[in-house]
């Protein structure tokens, strides 16, 4: 009996000992890395931030210690660049630093660092030239591009009318028109707003944003360990295996029908590039990154776009009287389009308000607060401040779209913001949605065409209705129902 009480404390004495040891070992780390608050052992700061609402915390934080500050996510440390200065100056002025992709705890247990999204270094650099240019070559930035876009708001256009102005919530609608556009890229097919398996497949995606996004997918990104164990973050795991499962059959199918003389679309490239390699006895592009890739861009090229013309609709409802958005815009949308053809691209430099408006509105949505986590590729250091290679650093986007040096009124919709004296359109260094620096979003160009022809092309046909006060209406990802009243 006493052997067994001298045996516990001399157990407890060695826990003791090493969370002592764990302590100084990381304060003796911290020293000259940039400050933040004080993480406690294993658990870092998770007690200390609202999980559900990060980016509050993060603003909160850095009124404290500054633009550039340390967090820890469990034991992993996390260097924050809030506002816009020190994230241009870390993401294009030092990008040979901070361009590495960051870790992304749950995603690498579903990904194993394949596809673009993930991965690092030269596989990296040779998967983002190869993506780049096979989606030119299939319309992104093009004329081709713009009539499929053109051709889906038409079909958007037929279900909105089909409603004769009842109250409807137009979430799968406009995720279904987008997707289309990545999937016309890259199965080389779109599909019926009625086919239920790709509604399914829709549904499954949104669910699963949702989840990472929640308290559960955070704790799951800071403590990987407890993928190990029940609870609601293991829905992201079925629900990913389940796309993952739709996107190979199509590799498949690809596979079996590929013409190495014509490809049809992104997947058929990728397999004529596997097999160039092989033949080459390298072994860079493998049939995983393939079907990885084509889910990197189906996830990114659907749900950050479709979310943010539902932004759109919703924020629009909500501030229809500022500077006269909505009217206005539509005042524009007559004199320079009319109602005998679709918006174009080429509308858009004619049109400085209506291009005001979805800066503003893009500004306002701040659909990726956080950014995607980028990583140091080499020890530096960074206004006066020590990171050690292979830190992860968040570029607090938010913080830059909401930068007060930047935007008078950053918590107001205001697209003066994106307007000179003269009512021109004019940019802004701070409008950053898409980050910047290396590792900016690979669909840019793509989605800034989407969301200007989309949503022109809705109020070129349609007023904006709802039954709720303008005052009530809450900016959130929560549902919420329009009616499409066509303009007369």
């Amino acid at each position: 009996m006493e052997f067994a009480d001298s045996g516990s404390w001399i157990l407890a004495l060695c826990v003791m000992c090493l969370i002592l040891f764990i302590m100084w070992s990381e304060n003796s780390k911290r020293k000259e890395m940039p400050p933040g608050p004080s993480p406690l052992p294993l658990l870092g700061n998770v007690l200390q931030l609202n999980m559900k609402e990060l980016p509050k915390s993060l603003m909160k934080l850095a009124k404290t210690y500054g633009d550039v500050f340390t967090i820890y996510m469990g034991p992993r440390s996390v260097v924050v660049l809030h506002g816009c200065d020190a994230v241009k100056e870390a993401l294009i002025d030092n990008a040979h630093v901070f361009s590495n992709r960051g870790r992304i705890p749950f995603a690498e247990i579903l990904f194993k660092k394949f596809g673009i999204i993930l991965s690092n270094g030269e596989r990296w650099k040779q998967l983002r030239r190869f993506t780049l240019t096979t989606l030119r070559n299939f319309g992104m930035g093009k004329k081709s591009l713009e009539e499929l876009i053109q051709q889906e708001a038409r079909y958007l256009r037929e279900e909105f009318s089909k409603r004769k102005g009842i109250s409807i919530d137009p979430t799968y609608f406009l995720t279904l028109a987008v997707s289309n556009m990545i999937c016309s890229i890259v199965f080389g097919e779109r599909f019926e707003y009625e086919d239920k398996k790709f509604l399914g497949l829709l549904a499954l995606l949104k669910e699963t944003f949702s989840l990472v996004n929640s308290r559960a997918g955070q704790m799951l990104n800071s403590f990987p360990i407890i993928r190990k164990f029940p609870g609601p973050h293991q829905k992201i795991f079925q629900n990913v295996t389940a796309m993952k499962s739709f996107v190979l059959e199509k590799v498949k199918q690809h596979q079996e029908t590929l013409d190495q003389n014509c490809p049809r679309d992104f997947i058929d490239c990728f397999l004529i590039k596997m097999e160039e390699v092989r033949e080459m006895g390298k072994t860079n592009s493998t049939l995983k990154t393939c079907f990885i890739t084509v889910l990197n861009l189906f996830f990114a090229g659907t749900e950050t776009t479709s979310n943010t013309l539902r932004h759109s609709l919703r924020i629009l409802s909500k501030y229809p009287d500022i500077q006269g958005s909505v009217s206005k815009v539509q005042k524009e949308i007559d004199v320079v389009i009319g109602q005998e053809r679709s918006p174009s691209l080429e509308d858009r430099s004619k049109m400085p308000y209506t291009d005001a408006v979805i800066h503003e509105i893009q500004r306002h949505s701040d659909i990726v607060p956080l950014g995607l986590p980028h990583a140091t590729a080499e020890t530096t250091n960074f206004r006066g401040y020590t990171i050690p290679k292979d830190t992860t650093v968040f570029p607090f986007l938010s913080s830059v779209l909401k930068d007060p040096k930047y935007f008078k009124n950053p918590s107001k919709f205001d697209p003066g913001h994106f307007l000179n004296d003269k009512g021109e359109f004019r940019k802004n260094e701070a409008f950053l949605p898409f980050s910047a620096g290396r590792r900016i979003c690979l669909g840019e160009g793509m989605a800034r065409m989407e969301i200007f022809l989309f949503l022109t092309f809705i109020l070129q046909n349609f007023n904006l209705e709802t039954d709720e006060d303008p005052s009530d209406i809450d900016i959130t990802p929560l549902p919420y129902k329009l009616r499409f009243v066509p303009r007369l």
